[in-house]
């Protein structure tokens, strides 16, 4: 009679705690779900402090931030570098460009064929993003990817040529602005002047009634003496005027797969002679086939000399238009 009743008082008593498990069961698995669903993925999202706040900004621009490129391996570089690529980003932001991540793969690897193929057919195409920085006059950027690119072929002209642009742009920079100032400085003193002018005092009038007195009471002057014809006027020598001349003209090089392929062509190029003589600011305005000779019109564009514009006889800037054309039997 008493295990009976023990025995149904244990039933009672897994029936009561039961459903008790069964809460605290669903309560963790709940918590659990809130942990994996939320909290995980907003800590995931949020930049941690080592981050710092460029990275935060870099990713709410859009711009994927790769981890410090010291502790990447060849393949992380040659996939960032990738990724780069296809965003076109060749030579910038410093840090995250193709150019810096093939270095790298360069520094760990000195021989890999990868990274070296790509920075060879990727210089051309990265000194015209160089060159744009220049003529938007962006000229700490402009020298920073010139650097850039000059770790990866120090030897090629191109990059003499990009330093003679920038060197050519900072110099016309500070023309500009040294024009503004005595500009600037003239029409300051143009104004002071026409002040004081304004808050001259006249002459009082007692002075006046004296002079005309004087005047009255001095004997009438002596009959002038009969006029000579005046001389003629010295004819006066016209400003000169003139656009720019040329002094020395250096053919472009032809491109050794058109000459190969047979293929001829032109460039219409404009540019800036300078009040130097030196030509800045060369650009490809069209060219047919498209792209082929651009680069050996421009090179060979940047060589030129010229004796420079006159505006009334003074030295300027001017531009210029050229086509320059390319056949074969002709150099």
């Amino acid at each position: 009679m008493t295990a009976r009743h023990s025995a149904s008082a244990s039933r009672r008593a897994r029936g009561v705690a039961a459903p008790a498990i069964i809460a605290v069961i669903v309560v963790l698995a709940i918590l659990l779900a809130a942990y994996f669903f939320y909290f995980r993925p907003r800590q995931a999202a949020a930049p941690t402090a080592a981050e710092g706040p460029a990275q935060a900004a870099q990713q709410a621009a859009g711009t994927a931030v790769p981890p410090s490129v010291a502790n990447l391996s060849v393949g992380d570089l040659l996939k960032e570098a990738r990724k780069a690529m296809h965003e076109q980003r060749l030579l910038a932001p410093a840090g995250n460009n193709a150019f810096e991540f093939y270095l790298n793969v360069l520094q760990k690897e000195p021989n890999n064929p990868v990274a070296q193929d790509a920075l060879r057919e990727t210089f051309p195409f990265a000194t015209s993003v160089a060159e744009q920085e220049i003529n938007q006059r962006n000229f700490a950027e402009a020298q920073r990817e010139i650097d850039l690119l000059s770790k990866a072929d120090p030897n090629n002209y191109t990059l003499t040529i990009l330093r003679s642009k920038l060197d050519a742009q900072r110099k016309l920079a500070d023309r500009e602005q040294e024009q503004q100032q005595r500009q600037q400085l003239a029409e300051q003193q143009a104004a002071q002047q026409k002040q004081a002018a304004a808050t001259t005092p006249a002459a009082p009038a007692p002075a006046q009634a004296s002079a005309q007195q004087s005047a009255a009471a001095a004997p009438a002057p002596a009959a002038p003496a009969p006029a000579r014809p005046a001389a003629p006027a010295p004819q006066q020598v016209a400003a000169v005027n003139r656009e720019p001349q040329v002094t020395r003209q250096v053919p472009p090089q032809y491109p050794q797969e058109a000459a190969r392929a047979g293929t001829q062509g032109w460039v219409d190029v404009e540019f800036m002679v300078t009040s130097q003589g030196t030509v800045v600011d060369a650009k490809v305005l069209n060219s047919q086939p498209r792209r082929l000779f651009d680069r050996a019109a421009l090179e060979a564009v940047r060589q030129w000399r010229f004796q420079p514009a006159l505006r009334n006889g003074v030295p300027t800037d001017a531009t210029l238009r050229q086509r320059i054309e390319f056949k074969l039997g002709n150099g």
